[in-house]
């Protein structure tokens, strides 16, 4: 996804920071103009230059980046050089690093994952799941896509996925039969916790079969299982519910076509960057 997020979304951080603006800037701060850059403090792929950037240009800072979203980076490599008032770099500051704190820290997990899991079968898509901070689902998203996995669905109104709660008030091939009435043009995915729930489902008309909380080893049963009744090329299989990493080459061996985790949206490892002011430059009175 190389979606550029909405400015207006961009912005309700600003607001959320400065309500009433920055009160320590803009007592203690002349209007002058000044340069700065954000660097890198970590290894790891960068994720969010792109909404810094459209954020300081907003409020008139000039920011030119030094590599792109996606690409790795190394602790003291330089990111972003900024030039502009000083009082809005000093505005726009926090929010633009939490930005990309988040960002590359979601887009470095899911790096880490996807290399695993290639390494063991090159087919195997590694995805993310709706377990995002509310208000940062896009971002979420996207880093993920930046760091090579799969966005997955981004709302309920995307896909039909029948999980457990629904089963546990409609029969699985009730569900199924009613989801493919509304639509035909809807892609149905189910959530199973057993072989022979799989092999049900399947049989049903399912496009994608979510094998959910399920050992890698009775995930290779499942797989086996749907094999010797022919229904395997039926349909996508995804892997779900406590993937932990040590466990991704496992399940990558299983046979499966995606591994779904929550874990790279909902437990995140912040990515550590710094802005600082360029020394000396600080002397241009804006008239």
């Amino acid at each position: 996804m190389s979606e550029v997020i909405p400015l207006e979304d961009l912005l309700r951080f600003i607001r959320e920071d400065a309500p009433w603006g920055d009160v320590t800037t803009d007592a203690v701060v002349p209007d002058v103009t000044c340069r700065a850059v954000i660097r890198a403090k970590d290894h790891g792929v960068i994720a969010g230059l792109a909404e810094a950037q459209a954020l300081f240009e907003h409020f008139g800072v000039t920011a030119h980046a030094r590599t792109a979203d996606g690409r790795p980076a190394t602790p003291g490599e330089a990111l972003l050089d900024l030039a502009g008032p000083a009082r809005a770099i000093l505005l726009v500051e926090r929010t633009a690093l939490n930005i990309i704190g988040r960002m590359s820290g979601i887009a470095t997990q899911t790096r880490e994952a996807v290399d695993v899991v290639q390494d063991v079968s090159p087919d195997v898509r590694v995805a993310a799941t709706r377990k995002t901070a509310p208000g940062l689902r896009t971002l979420d998203k996207k880093a993920v896509v930046l760091g090579g996995g799969d966005p997955h669905r981004y709302t309920l109104s995307d896909m039909v996925l029948i999980k457990d709660n629904h089963l546990a008030l409609v029969p699985l091939p009730e569900a199924i039969r009613r989801a493919k009435e509304q639509s035909l043009y809807r892609v149905i995915e189910v959530e199973v916790g057993a072989a022979s729930d799989a092999i049900m489902a399947a049989g049903a008309g399912a496009d994608i079969i979510l094998l959910d909380n399920m050992t890698p080893g009775v995930v290779f049963e499942t797989v086996q299982a749907l094999i010797d009744r022919g229904l395997r090329e039926r349909v996508v299989l995804e892997v779900s519910g406590n993937v932990a990493g040590g466990d991704l080459a496992r399940y990558a061996a299983t046979g499966i076509d995606v591994i779904s985790m929550g874990a790279l949206t909902h437990t995140v490892r912040n990515f550590d960057v710094s802005l600082d002011i360029v020394k000396g430059m600080s002397t241009v009175r804006i008239p």
